[in-house]
């Protein structure tokens, strides 16, 4: 699942590195832990930073799709059900 973390920083005006200094932590670290595995605590400090709710950090996933990735090329499949 992909967080909205960057597209919320330009709506917001507002740089990561900024974010990161509003949370108090590192701009590598911020980015580090974002890429990796975020705790919820980091999930909502980054939230309130943003001034917003914490499922909006989540990629908004369209009702009748879903996506993986292949384990083997990388490569992103979308599923469509009907």
């Amino acid at each position: 699942m992909e967080l909205r973390i960057k597209e919320l920083c330009k709506v917001k005006g507002i740089l990561q590195k900024e974010l990161a200094q509003k949370i108090g932590v590192t701009d590598i670290a911020l980015r580090a832990s974002l890429k990796g595995n975020p705790t919820i605590g980091t999930l909502e400090k980054v939230a309130n930073a943003l001034g917003v709710n914490i499922t909006e950090l989540f990629e908004k996933s369209q009702s009748n799709t879903a996506g993986i990735t292949c384990p083997h090329c990388g490569k992103n499949i979308t599923i469509k059900a009907e």
